[in-house]
């Protein structure tokens, strides 16, 4: 089984949430995903257009990851983060 190895997404690109590494920080661009429940909870839970992310702890096997916003901290899974598009801005 070969591993892809990814790239660190740099200030200015955008990207999915998942493909940020640890201390980057970004913004909220749009979600893509048809999973009506799942848009719900994440935008009870904070993630919204235009809100600053940062991205503070990955588990050790990658999943979940602990990402910083609006004061608070959250755990998210990788898949669900993947459904959202983010440009770095640190």
């Amino acid at each position: 089984m070969e591993k892809q190895k990814k790239l660190k997404l740099k200030v200015g690109q955008e990207g999915h949430l998942s493909d940020l590494r640890r201390g980057q920080k970004a913004i909220v661009l749009n979600f893509h995903n048809d999973n009506k429940a799942l848009r719900r909870r994440l935008l009870d839970m904070g993630i919204t257009r235009g809100v600053l992310i940062e991205v503070k702890k990955i588990a050790p096997l990658g999943d979940p990851v602990d990402i910083a916003l609006r004061g608070y901290e959250l755990c998210i899974r990788k898949s669900d983060m993947q459904s959202i598009d983010v440009k770095v801005v640190e």
